[in-house]
C-alpha cells in the first residue's frame, strides 16, 4: 500500500513536471525507481498513462483523467495526516503562484517571518503572470488580482486595492499634468495586459465619468508597465500598493488624486475538488496581513 501511494505521488509530479529526472530529484528517489513505479502503476491500472519518446513525455487522455481523480484524494490524505498527527507543524512543499509584481514588491520582502514561523515548510514560488491550470501545474494556492476568467478553481476574495494613475516627472514636464478627467483623452498610457480596453468609471462625489484606457504601448505584466511609466513612455494605472515605492521616491507622481479610479479585487485560488492544504490556508492568512488589506 505504501508503494502504491508513493507511485501516485510520483505520477502526479511527473504529470506536472513532464520530466522523470526532475520528478525523481524532487521526490528524492532514483530515476530508474521512478520509471519502474510508473510502469508498475500502468500495469496495475491496465492503461498507458504517459506517452514516452527519447526527448519528451506527455500524458495520455487516460492519464489526464486519472490525474483529476487522484489529486483530491492525495490532498485529502495530506489533510488527514495533518489533522490526526500529534504535531500540527506545517511541513512538506507548498507550491504558490502569483504575479511577479505582487511577489517582488509585497510578498517576498515579508516572507522571511512566515518561513521562520514554519521552519519545516518549503515554498516553491512561481512568479508567472499568465493564468495557470492549478491542477495541471501542481499549484496549491495562487494569488490573483482583477477579474477572474472562467475557471474551475475555488476562489476566495481576500480584499481589494484602490487603482491610481501616475506619471513620471519628466513625462509630465513635457506633456503637462492633466487637471480634469476630460484632459486624459490627450494622454497616452502604458497599458498592462489586463487593463487593455477596460473602461473605468472615475468618481468624485456624485460625479461619475467613464474613461477607456488607451495607448500605443501594451506590455504583459504590471512590473513592466511600471518600469515603462518610470521611463516616461506614458502614464500608468495600477493598484496603490504596486506604485507605492515609486510614489514615495518621486519617480512617479500621482495624477488626479482627488478622483476615485475604482478598486481591483484580490483573490486566493485553490485547486477545485480538493481540500486546501493547511499550509495553503496559512499562507493566505499571511498574505492578507502582508498585503494590508481587509478580509
Amino acid at each position: 500500500m505504501t508503494d502504491h501511494f508513493a507511485a501516485l505521488r510520483i505520477f502526479v509530479r511527473l504529470a506536472q513536471l513532464g520530466s522523470f529526472s526532475k520528478t525523481a530529484h524532487e521526490l528524492n528517489v532514483s530515476q530508474p525507481t521512478a520509471s519502474r513505479m510508473i510502469s508498475d502503476l500502468e500495469t496495475h491500472l491496465g492503461v498507458t498513462l504517459f506517452t514516452r519518446t527519447t526527448r519528451s513525455i506527455s500524458m495520455t487522455q487516460a492519464g489526464a483523467e486519472y490525474l483529476n481523480l487522484i489529486q483530491p484524494i492525495l490532498a485529502a490524505l495530506a489533510e488527514a495526516d495533518h489533522q490526526i498527527g500529534g504535531s500540527k507543524e506545517l511541513q512538506g512543499t507548498l507550491r504558490v503562484s502569483m504575479a511577479s509584481v505582487t511577489a517582488s514588491r509585497i510578498i517576498l520582502p515579508q516572507l522571511k517571518g512566515f518561513m521562520d514561523e514554519h521552519p519545516k515548510l518549503e515554498i516553491n514560488l512561481s512568479t508567472d503572470d499568465r493564468r495557470q491550470d492549478l491542477i495541471v501545474d501542481g499549484i496549491d494556492v495562487a494569488l490573483r488580482s482583477g477579474t477572474l476568467p472562467d475557471s474551475s478553481a475555488i476562489a476566495r476574495q481576500i480584499g481589494t486595492w484602490p487603482l491610481i494613475m501616475a506619471g513620471a516627472p519628466t513625462y509630465l514636464l513635457r506633456h503637462g499634468t492633466p487637471e480634469t478627467p476630460a484632459d486624459l483623452a490627450a494622454y497616452p498610457f502604458v497599458i498592462a495586459g489586463p487593463m487593455a480596453g477596460q473602461q473605468l468609471l472615475i468618481k468624485k462625489g456624485d460625479r461619475t465619468i467613464p474613461f477607456t484606457v488607451a495607448g500605443k504601448l501594451t506590455v504583459q505584466g504590471t512590473d513592466a508597465a511600471v518600469a515603462a511609466g518610470r521611463s516616461g513612455l506614458g502614464m500608468v494605472i495600477a493598484s496603490l500598493p504596486t506604485l507605492a515605492s515609486e510614489l514615495e521616491d518621486g519617480t512617479l507622481i500621482r495624477i488626479l488624486p482627488e478622483w476615485d479610479f475604482g478598486r481591483i479585487a484580490i483573490h486566493a485560488l485553490f485547486p477545485s475538488g480538493q481540500t486546501p492544504k493547511p499550509a495553503a490556508r496559512a499562507f493566505v492568512e499571511f498574505a492578507i496581513a502582508a498585503m494590508n488589506i481587509p478580509v
